[in-house]
């Protein structure tokens, strides 16, 4: 939210929300997103959560 359109990687991601001591699966995000999605974007008929192919995630700032 406070850098919207810019890429952000599943493992800044996971340090920035968990942290670097975080054990357990990696596809934590992909779950979370799906949920994130779910609440924020279906609701409203938007897609402001986009997916970046082998990059990461962006908050689309001009969605919405």
């Amino acid at each position: 939210m406070r850098r919207p359109g810019e890429v952000l990687s599943k493992a800044s991601i996971l340090e920035n929300v968990w942290d670097f001591a975080y054990e357990g699966d990696p596809n934590i995000v992909e779950v979370y997103i799906g949920q994130l999605r779910k609440r924020v974007d279906e609701p409203f008929g938007r897609a402001s959560l986009q997916t970046v192919r082998l990059v990461g995630y962006r908050l689309d700032p001009e969605a919405g």
